[in-house]
């Protein structure tokens, strides 16, 4: 039976819970931002960084209002076992609102992604995302 303390085990599961904590739909809990990240946490997406966790809140409220119910479904986490590294496969979904920068149409949305994490005291710390966006955006503006 695998001890559910190791620093593998918990990194996983502060995956998971900023995954269903943050990205539930229409119970997104921003708060859970302060319990989960670091004060100077920082994310990589799109060749931007923001930093810092009042910034990233905001990011993250911004990307909600233009992708309505945003959710992200888990496919699959693993880490490291030092557990200072934890990757995190997802499926985020919700509807159009102006993402991408297109005109609002409530169409439905839907793009894999992976994050990459730097834990640090038991706290996530730095984030490197990778969005199939191209995808999602061909999706929308065909047909």
């Amino acid at each position: 039976m695998p001890n559910d303390f190791t620093p593998s085990r918990q990194a996983e599961e502060l995956a998971r819970a900023f995954l269903s904590r943050v990205w539930n739909g229409t119970a997104n809990d921003l708060g859970a931002i302060d319990d989960l990240m670091t004060e100077d946490y920082q994310i990589h997406s799109a060749m931007k960084t923001v930093s810092g966790r009042d910034a990233f809140r905001q990011w993250v409220s911004d990307f909600q209002n233009v992708l309505t119910n945003a959710r992200n479904d888990i496919l699959e986490v693993f880490a490291n076992a030092a557990g200072d590294r934890v990757v995190s496969r997802w499926m985020c979904s919700g509807f159009n609102n102006g993402v991408f920068g297109l005109p609002a149409d409530g169409r439905s949305v839907k793009f894999s992604g992976i994050a990459i994490w730097r834990v640090e005291n038991g706290r996530l710390a730095e984030c490197w995302i990778e969005r199939a966006g191209l995808e999602a955006y061909r999706d929308l503006t065909s047909a």
